[in-house]
């Protein structure tokens, strides 16, 4: 789906956040040797999504919704996949979260490049999730090589 207006852009951000939000709970009730890291990026996730919507509803009533406009995403390029298959081992599990983590910081970059320009709030909302999802990646790859 391409996305147009910032409504749509913070749906999907929701979206993305509940989706490997229920991935990280999924992947801490499987391997308990991960279980507070991932329990963690649970809740950073709902964290993350009032970030957004906090910088969302903070300037909107500034603006016209249809001049931030968002054009150019589709949000087909950002799906995820958050279901481990069965018999999946620890490493498939963190291997799995990377590409996770990875398909959100791109969404975050690109949704907070077109949008730049228009509103400062959102975008920044979204290059300080980007940032800290980079940091999860890090971690996630750290624990993958046994560290």
């Amino acid at each position: 789906m391409r996305m147009n207006t910032a409504s749509e852009a913070i749906s999907f951000s929701k979206k993305l956040e509940d989706e490997s939000a229920k991935f990280y709970q999924n992947l801490a009730q499987r391997y308990a040797e991960g279980k507070e890291i991932f329990l963690s990026f649970a809740r950073e996730n709902a964290k993350n999504e009032v970030q957004v919507e906090r910088a969302y509803y903070g300037v909107i009533t500034d603006a016209i919704e249809g001049c931030y406009s968002f054009a150019g995403i589709d949000t087909d390029n950002y799906s995820i996949e958050v279901e481990l298959p069965e018999g999946k081992g620890y490493s498939d599990a963190l291997s799995m979260a990377i590409a996770v983590e990875e398909k959100i910081v791109s969404y975050y970059l690109d949704a907070a490049k077109v949008s730049k320009a228009l509103m400062a709030d959102v975008p920044q909302a979204f290059e300080r999730i980007a940032k800290k999802r980079n940091e999860r990646i890090l971690k996630l790859k750290s624990l993958l090589k046994g560290g």
